[in-house]
């Protein structure tokens, strides 16, 4: 599509539809715009994340297969 096909259906769209063209331009020429910035993070262990050992202390968990059988028998019944 050449830009002449464009500029001859941009202007048969109705005014609100040439409208909602309008911004998605806007937003796209600022997304190419912005610099994509990559922030590298610092890598923990797995094992140093505060969810491990979140449920140490639960004891109807000690066994969680037969925890996750009874959970499904419950919920699935």
């Amino acid at each position: 599509m050449d830009r002449t096909q464009i500029l001859q259906q941009f202007s048969a769209l109705s005014p609100e539809a040439q409208k909602l063209v309008a911004e998605l331009i806007t937003f796209l020429g600022k997304q190419n715009q912005r610099p994509r910035v990559v922030q590298k993070t610092k890598r923990i262990p797995i094992t140093e994340e505060k969810f491990i050992g979140l449920w140490q202390d639960r004891e109807d968990m000690q066994d969680s297969h037969t925890y996750v059988r009874n959970l499904r028998q419950r919920e699935w019944a």
